[in-house]
């Protein structure tokens, strides 16, 4: 799962400073990271300001209920999502964070402890439902789509929006304490999205007398998670799904993948190896590398597979760096090598199909390197929380990053108890497409929370089970952002509008062949936009025109992920349901 950051926030670039806040425990939960927001325009034209297209509110369907007197009925028998309803209160067009659109502001509880949020548009509801993924451990609610910037139809209130804490309440971004409850793990591992699906679209009925005639679900790291979980196991809930930077592999990732990160960065003495201020001046080393690699030379690399850094080309050889002549001591070396080597065992066999990426050295300050000495790296933080609640069969509480092992025994120790309750890695989608769902994937190359290189992975895995390329191209595309990092920031554009490509490909059959991606300074003004295309191309400046501005690129061949060996596998019928059944917590095999 990220850093699993719920990114909630600004739309600024991912600042030093306030991963410095959240990581210190400054932060509110649900991080403070900006969102990689999208559009799907053809022309730079269109890309938005910072605050995003705020639409005039238009005329909608009528609801048929007023907003008070929701709070007043029963959804206690909602098939499976046994609801609650704390308050239902009228919001101001001049209050709505989301717009400028009037609402009803519904706060409810489904069983056992899923907390909601539902904005019901009074005046403008076009018949659309959006649903909003949470972040890191989650714990607490609020709405904030990840790839929807300028999208006007949501900003001018024509989707009811609704997301909730992934259900359990309280904790921090990291805490993962409520994983001691059974009834809890099973609710964030595959549960709670498909729950309130349910209970919304039941409210969205009593309210508008209709339910809605499309939904949507968006969500990033754990919010990506959540879109491959519904597309998977719960294939009728959304017509269609973005799942950005998906903590999809979560077992693996957040025991292996950021356990071994947190390891390698780790000296014998407990002190950190690399630190804040070797990541730019590393970063600037693979940029003379490889930037030109890929067919532009525009301080970003769009393509990082095609990028062979050496590390050592930097090794001090004997000197003391300076702050003209930067140089890695032979520990550096070897923890960048670790670095982008990804989690092995003894026998050099992946524990987890992912790496580091060159081009993603400067966004690792706060995820794998520690910001200040003595403060944890989000990495750290994980996997302690991870190992010590989420981890079956037991809990203990004394576990830290430092206990976990690389080997093959213990791979299978933690995955098959595991996995079938948290993964979200089968890539049998026949049931999503054949009920007509399409699903965007996308990404940061330079995410150094989850490897973009085990999204690939999974697409690939899906384009495998699913006839091929082409055959998967009909439903399911991925998009990969150069230089953006977790769930946006990063010196890559990183804003844009899926959710504008995705209702457009479910509503009209016409699937997103680009994605316009921006940067927005924080005055809001536009400095930089770029188009990114489906994998494996990427966009290249063929035209010698400015490398901030789309029209200058075009689409052409990428390279390639070659299959990739693990311990792990791409399969169908892992998954687990558990409850209980006369007392006893059950623990079955099957899809919901």
């Amino acid at each position: 799962m990220n850093l699993l950051l719920r990114l909630r926030g600004g739309r600024g670039k991912f600042a030093l400073s306030v991963a410095v806040a959240v990581l210190v425990g400054l932060g509110a939960a649900g991080g403070a990271a900006s969102q990689a927001k999208a559009s799907a325009a053809p022309a730079a034209s269109a890309v938005p300001s910072a605050a995003g297209a705020r639409a005039a509110a238009a005329p909608g369907l009528t609801p048929v209920l007023p907003c008070a007197q929701v709070g007043r009925l029963d959804f206690g028998s909602v098939p499976g999502a046994a609801t609650a309803i704390d308050s239902a209160t009228p919001v101001a067009a001049a209050d709505n964070p989301q717009g400028p659109w009037d609402a009803c502001q519904v706060q409810g509880t489904i069983a056992p402890q899923i907390q909601f949020q539902l904005l019901l548009p009074t005046k403008t509801w076009q018949g659309e439902y959006l649903q909003d993924g949470c972040g890191g451990y989650c714990g607490s609610v609020g709405i904030t789509t990840q790839a929807a910037a300028g999208c006007a139809p949501l900003t001018g209130g024509a989707f009811a929006v609704a997301s909730d804490n992934g259900g359990h309440a309280g904790g921090s971004v990291y805490s993962a304490s409520f994983g001691a409850d059974p009834t809890l793990r099973a609710s964030f591992g595959y549960q709670s999205e498909h729950v309130l699906a349910l209970a919304a679209k039941a409210i969205i009925a009593r309210f508008y007398g209709t339910g809605p005639r499309y939904s949507y679900f968006d969500g990033c790291s754990q919010g990506g998670h959540e879109a491959l979980t519904e597309a998977q196991r719960y294939p009728h809930d959304f017509n269609g799904l973005i799942a950005g930077s998906p903590a999809g592999i979560m077992t693996e990732l957040n025991v292996f993948f950021q356990g071994w990160n947190a390891q390698a960065n780790t000296a014998p003495d407990g002190s950190q190896i690399l630190t804040p201020a070797d990541l730019a001046p590393l970063h600037s080393a693979v940029l003379q590398a490889c930037d030109a690699a890929d067919g532009t030379r525009d301080g970003l690399i769009s393509d990082p597979l095609n990028c062979h850094f050496d590390p050592a080309t930097l090794a001090c050889a004997g000197r003391t760096p300076t702050a003209s002549a930067f140089c890695l001591s032979p520990a550096q070396v070897t923890t960048v090598r670790k670095l982008y080597a990804g989690p092995r065992d003894a026998h050099g066999a992946l524990l987890y199909p992912g790496w580091q990426l060159p081009g993603s050295e400067a966004n690792w300050a706060g995820w794998l390197v520690p910001v200040a000495p003595g403060a944890p790296s989000a990495d750290q933080e994980i996997v302690q929380s991870t190992l010590r609640y989420m981890v079956s069969p037991g809990v203990d509480p004394s576990a830290t990053y430092k206990d976990v092992k690389f080997t093959d025994a213990e791979f299978a120790r933690i995955t098959q108890a595991n996995d079938g309750m948290y993964d979200a890695t089968d890539p049998d989608l026949s049931a999503f497409r054949a009920a007509g769902g399409k699903l965007i994937l996308w990404a940061g190359w330079a995410d150094p929370e989850i490897s973009p290189v085990g999204t690939i992975a999974y697409y690939q895995a899906v384009q495998h089970a699913m006839g091929g390329e082409q055959a998967t191209d009909q439903f399911a595309r991925l998009f990969l952002l150069p230089g953006v990092s977790h769930c946006g920031g990063g010196e890559g554009p990183d804003q844009f509008d899926a959710l504008s490509a995705i209702t457009g490909w479910v509503t009209a059959d016409k699937a997103p062949d680009s994605l316009l991606t921006s940067s927005v300074d924080p005055s809001g003004a536009t400095t930089a936009t770029r188009p990114v295309f489906p994998y494996p191309q990427i966009a290249v400046d063929t035209t010698g025109g400015p490398t901030g501005q789309a029209s200058s690129y075009t689409a052409q061949p990428g390279t390639r992920l070659g299959a990739v060996s693990w311990l792990g596998t791409f399969r169908s019928g892992y998954e687990t349901v558990s409850g209980w059944v006369d007392g006893q917590w059950v623990t079955r095999p099957g899809k919901n």
